[in-house]
């Protein structure tokens, strides 16, 4: 169990390189399922169409959705951006960042998937056989075949092992023609990405780089603070529930403690230890309506990113912000630096 929990924690310190590698295991899963994946085109002019474009469009939504599913994020910008101001204002532009940089991310997989289907040029032959101009690579201009009969025909193209017009026409020639202007469209939609890639890149660094660092430093500090408070309300529950507990059998065995008061007295200062301990991860919040408080606050009312003195948190600033509702913080043994933002 141990193992999982440092695991864990060392997926969250690292979420960043965790979520790229995410992405890129995505990619790679969508070329590896593309090739896994049995093309069977139904070659019937009603649904070849529907079938090599919903090949070509459903799948990259889908991978592009999944990519959102699987980033821990989406619920961090949704929960800023929902949350009330209170006495933390929200900056736009963080949520920008955030929401670009998840984006960015759920974009890998469907670019690999369509870069994949057009190099392969299967959907693109489905969809696109019944437009194929019959007077250009027939073998015979004077057929007898009616309009629909040469419809039908055409659709079977993709379908080698129902295809039943080669004195009509050429199906090699035909496959190999649209075959080439789908890797065509396939090496255009991949410049086209290295273009906007290297635009991004190229043009970044001539805009104000202070206004990118500060964007991106708040954006970790929200992550961070989320993480942190996380593992705080962790933590607090597990002490409380070890607390009432142990005051749980305490009461219980009040009457048997007598007996066997020797026990006690060789651990009582091992006892006296945890139970500091104990006290301090508390933070002095024993009740379960002061929780449900503070828990309550927190999402209300976040507070302001301005660290105090211990002289402030005692005795309160001159907006009463001292105290959380009638509920003193806990007694800090440092004395913090003073920062503002504008965040």
């Amino acid at each position: 169990m141990d193992k999982f929990r440092m695991m864990f924690q060392f997926l969250q310190s690292n979420q960043e390189s965790f979520m790229n590698g995410i992405c890129g295991i995505m990619a790679l899963a969508s070329a590896q399922l593309y090739s896994a994946f049995e093309f069977s085109c139904p070659c019937l002019p009603e649904y070849n169409y529907a079938y090599g474009i919903g090949i070509l469009v459903i799948p990259p939504v889908w991978f592009f959705i999944l990519g959102f599913v699987l980033n821990n994020n989406v619920s961090m910008l949704t929960e800023e951006w929902k949350r009330p101001a209170g006495q933390r204002g929200k900056d736009p532009t963080v949520l920008r960042y955030m929401l670009c940089s998840i984006t960015q991310r759920s974009l890998i997989a469907p670019a690999v998937w369509i870069s994949v289907t057009l190099m392969d040029g299967k959907s693109f032959l489905c969809a696109f056989s019944i437009n194929l101009d019959v007077n250009r690579f027939g073998k015979r201009r004077n057929h007898s075949l009616s309009e629909g009969e040469l419809v039908r025909l055409l659709a079977k193209i993709p379908c080698e092992h129902i295809f039943d017009g080669h004195e009509v026409i050429s199906r090699e020639e035909t496959s190999r023609y649209i075959r080439c202007i789908s890797q065509a469209f396939g090496w255009t939609f991949l410049l086209l990405l290295t273009v906007i890639a290297f635009m991004i890149r190229a043009i970044r660094p001539c805009f104000t780089q202070a206004a990118f660092l500060k964007t991106k430093y708040w954006s970790h500090y929200i992550d961070i603070e989320r993480k942190m408070f996380d593992e705080t309300c962790t933590e607090h529950a597990k002490t409380f529930a070890k607390v009432c507990i142990q005051q749980y059998f305490e009461s219980a065995s009040g009457e048997m403690r007598p007996f066997h008061h020797h026990r006690y007295e060789d651990s009582d200062s091992d006892d006296e230890d945890k139970h500091k301990t104990d006290e301090d991860k508390l933070l002095g919040i024993r009740a379960q309506d002061d929780i449900n408080k503070v828990l309550w606050n927190w999402h209300a009312c976040k507070p302001p990113l301005k660290l105090k003195k211990e002289d402030d948190l005692l005795n309160g600033d001159a907006n009463g912000n001292g105290l959380m509702n009638g509920y003193a913080h806990p007694t800090l043994k440092k004395e913090w630096a003073t920062y503002y933002s504008e965040i």
